[in-house]
């Protein structure tokens, strides 16, 4: 067994079922190359590596990092609740917060999503996750109320002398008709080591509006594991972007199946790799119902000798009629020792769809930076704006204040990668 699977079942203190959990994840081992699942993203390296269960007390955040991030707000540091920081006093009634931590030691039924198995092998961190959560967020909001001030779910990784992991598993369940805006920050301070295994369940009832929001800044030598898995009932909406911004292996699953007629999901990102980073983001997209729609534009840009992968899968099953699907998926691939992988797939066996799925990797645009150097820009500022401009289309789907914000997180991410 690697030591990477060593540390992890050195830390387990579960009960008997999950043991069954770990121990089955443990004979199937690591995915291989040979894995479909995994084919470009190899854990060789991260096989040979240990991490420590994080302490049950995190270590102290300077406050000063949370300054444009407002209440509502739940502050976790290397993986633990941080109470001292966190303000949600702002929530209105009908909102239901909770860390699991606090939801499993009142005895409270988690077993919906606690107790969801998953059995491939390529599943092996939520398989782990399944075994060895202990924390997170349990979020319900009521029948009908609508939240205004988004959450701020805020996850900083501290560096330390010790390489942690902690695994968290959220929920975020709307009843009919709710609406709530969710913002993830993910960060290093430091230069982090630690690895992140989180698995996002979200249920979105009829009629309920679920917007999401995500950036992830980790270090040079983070590693984050993070799966969504989302249902739609009938007229439900699902909106949310992804900053894949940083960490040395970054890997997010999304997953959503639209379950109930006329559900809606636009789910937009960018991935940004630089140095050595790998990056990868996998959708699997499931229309089950009629009349659903989803509507994918994802931003790739590989600097260095980083990689970058994409895989774009869309389902429409059989009595899926009226689905409208589109996925565009563009890259900008800007060093010769970088890479970009991308595989856009559509299944189709619905009769009366419309869909289209597209990718292209490609440098910037001949013309438009001639257009730009003739009105006497250099070329290096020239780069910077096309590179900038390609980056922030997937935010335009964001309320202007928190496009803003998010874009300015997008900016100095491109210009510490040398990008723009």
């Amino acid at each position: 067994m690697s030591a990477l699977l060593d540390s992890m079942a050195g830390a387990f203190s579960g009960s008997d079922a999950r043991r069954e959990v770990l121990d089955a994840a443990l004979r199937d081992g690591l995915p291989a190359a040979r894995n479909e699942a995994w084919k470009y993203t190899s854990l060789r390296q991260l096989e040979r590596r240990s991490f420590a269960a994080a302490p049950l007390q995190g270590p102290a955040l300077d406050v000063a990092l949370l300054d444009d991030i407002p209440a509502p707000r739940l502050v976790f540091v290397n993986g633990r609740l941080d109470t001292a920081l966190s303000d949600v006093q702002a929530l209105p009634a009908g909102v239901q917060l909770q860390p699991l931590s606090a939801a499993l030691a009142a005895g409270e039924d988690a077993a919906r999503f606690l107790g969801r198995r998953y059995e491939r092998s390529e599943e092996i961190f939520a398989r782990l996750n399944a075994a060895l959560a202990d924390e997170g967020v349990v979020l319900r909001v009521d029948e009908g109320v609508q939240v205004e001030a988004p959450l701020q779910l805020v996850f900083a990784s501290v560096a330390g002398d010790t390489d942690l992991a902690w695994h968290h598993r959220h929920l975020i369940e709307l009843r009919v008709g709710a609406s709530l805006g969710v913002v993830e920050h993910r960060f290093s301070v430091g230069d982090s080591a630690h690895l992140d295994n989180t698995v996002l369940h979200a249920h979105v009832a009829r009629d309920a509006v679920l917007k999401h929001a995500r950036v992830q800044t980790g270090s040079a030598r983070q590693t984050s594991f993070l799966r969504t898995d989302a249902v739609l009932a009938r007229d439900a909406q699902y909106h949310r972007v992804d900053l894949e911004l940083g960490a040395a292996l970054s890997r997010h699953e999304l997953n959503v199946r639209l379950e109930g007629d006329n559900a809606r999901l636009t789910a937009n990102g960018v991935l940004l790799g630089n140095g050595r980073r790998h990056v990868e983001t996998r959708l699997g997209i499931d229309h089950i119902a009629r009349d659903t729609a989803c509507e994918l534009l994802w931003r790739g840009v590989a600097a260095n000798r980083s990689r970058v992968v994409f895989h774009g899968g869309i389902q429409i099953r059989e009595g899926a009629d009226g689905t409208d699907a589109n996925l565009s998926n563009k890259n900008l691939l800007l060093s010769a020792d970088a890479e970009i992988d991308t595989q856009p797939t559509l299944v189709i066996d619905a009769d009366e769809v419309k869909a289209a799925h597209g990718a292209t990797v490609g440098q910037l645009d001949a013309n438009a930076l001639f257009y730009l150097r003739s009105r006497g820009l250099p070329q290096a500022q020239a780069q910077a704006l096309l590179s900038a401009a390609f980056c922030h289309e997937p935010l335009k789907i964001l309320p202007e204040a928190l496009r803003e914000q998010l874009a300015r997180r997008l900016d100095k991410a491109l210009a510490e990668a040398g990008v723009a």
